[in-house]
């Protein structure tokens, strides 16, 4: 599967009697046709990330993400840099709504901006609702924008909302996310009642086979993850998890065996950038800064925001040391093992952008860095056919086989 270039350009020159100052003058050739290389797969290939927080992170701040922007991890000039054609944009239901009855409201309201962003420049951006709009929009040179809906809070307890949310361009629900819903229990919350799915949660999963709605199983409990398992009828995505192999007890992470059960059903997970899913030293970090937060704001009766959370983290880096970044080595390791127990068919990518704040790791702080992942990849032996798999062909077979399948119930 894997071919070490390195390797056999070494070979041929010892084997062609080429001098040591020969070798190193084509080694550095070499590292250059790596870069060159990459940034035309990456421009050459769909690539499709399956998790961007882009319409979580303008909800309160509006930018014009079709310029270039100061903020954040997304706009369009930068994806344009990295060759990225098809960001799934995170409809994200913060896990308190729920109780409030917001929630459908919020994903409406999110879905909306999205379209603005499309509406303001159709030259640029276009809502996919289908692989074969991603495919199409690729070769007009437009950057589509799918929908994926992050918590399954907003179906609200009404198999109707399914449809609802379909029609408007959803095309992955994640069944939960910080807290345990109606749907399912979180891998985030101790307080798990259903022990996996809910009665209404296995009507939704059901309901998302009919519909042609992917599956999303990152959040969710690893009870919840066995039950989707044995429920479902096509393939299943985590649409923004890493290795628990890398994190141990890390729960929001697959662990090897889940990952081998993920490919088995013909899934693909999405490998996710933060530097707290991808390493041990960044993950113990972030989840002793998230438990001094919580024990912050209880001591001070503080209600919680991300305004308060930035600075609280702020000065929490500053008498700690800061979070110990991953870099892209960290994150090539991930893909690499994922790759070694269920085959290069079963992963993708699904970053976070947006989403992880400033965690992100050194060499993919943004959509402008893809080209660097390619590179990591083709050092490590990686063919072009399997790295465009892993940018985007991957989930692309996944949601055409569940469109198929969503025709067939009809």
């Amino acid at each position: 599967m894997k071919f070490r270039l390195a390797t056999a350009i070494s070979l041929f020159l010892i084997l062609t009697g080429c001098g040591t100052a020969d070798k190193e003058s084509a080694d550095t050739d070499v590292a250059v046709d790596w870069a060159t290389e990459a940034k035309r797969i990456a421009s050459e290939s769909i690539i499709v990330d399956t998790h961007i927080d882009v319409p979580y992170r303008l909800y309160d701040k509006w930018e014009d993400v079709t310029v270039a922007t100061d903020g954040g991890d997304f706009d369009y000039p930068r994806a344009v840099a990295g060759g990225l054609n098809a960001p799934f944009m995170s409809i994200f239901t913060p896990a308190k709504l729920e109780a409030e009855g917001k929630s459908r409201a919020r994903a409406d309201e999110l879905i909306d901006m999205v379209l603005r962003i499309v509406d303001s420049a159709p030259d640029k951006f276009a809502i996919a609702r289908s692989a074969d709009e991603v495919e199409a929009q690729f070769s007009k040179g437009i950057i589509s924008l799918p929908l994926g809906m992050e918590n399954g809070s907003p179906i609200e307890g009404d198999l109707a909302n399914l449809q609802h949310f379909y029609d408007r361009g959803i095309r992955y629900i994640t069944l939960t996310h910080s807290l345990t819903n109606h749907i399912s229990d979180s891998s985030y919350d101790k307080n798990k009642p259903w022990d996996g799915l809910s009665e209404f949660g296995e009507e939704v999963v059901m309901e998302m086979n009919r519909l042609g709605i992917m599956v999303d199983i990152s959040h969710v409990s690893d009870a919840a993850f066995y039950d989707v398992m044995a429920i479902t009828t096509v393939p299943a995505i985590a649409s923004h998890s890493s290795a628990r192999h890398f994190t141990p007890e890390f729960e929001r992470n697959m662990s090897d065996d889940m990952i081998k059960v993920l490919a088995a059903n013909g899934g693909v997970i999405m490998v996710n950038y933060g530097s707290s899913f991808v390493t041990e030293a960044a993950n113990k970090y972030s989840i002793g800064r998230q438990a001094a937060y919580k024990g912050y704001r209880t001591d001070n009766e503080l209600e919680d925001s991300d305004e308060l959370n930035k600075e609280f983290n702020a000065t929490y880096d500053e008498s700690h040391g800061g979070l110990p970044f991953a870099d892209i080595e960290d994150v090539l390791d991930h893909i690499d093992h994922i790759v070694a127990l269920a085959g290069v068919e079963h992963v993708g990518i699904g970053s976070d952008f947006d989403g992880v704040g400033d965690s992100l790791p050194t060499g993919l702080k943004d959509v402008a860095s893809y080209p660097n992942l390619v590179e990591g990849l083709l050092r490590r032996g990686y063919t072009e056919e399997n790295i465009k798999n892993i940018l985007g062909e991957n989930l692309l077979r996944v949601w055409r086989q569940i469109e198929a399948a969503a025709d067939t119930n009809e």
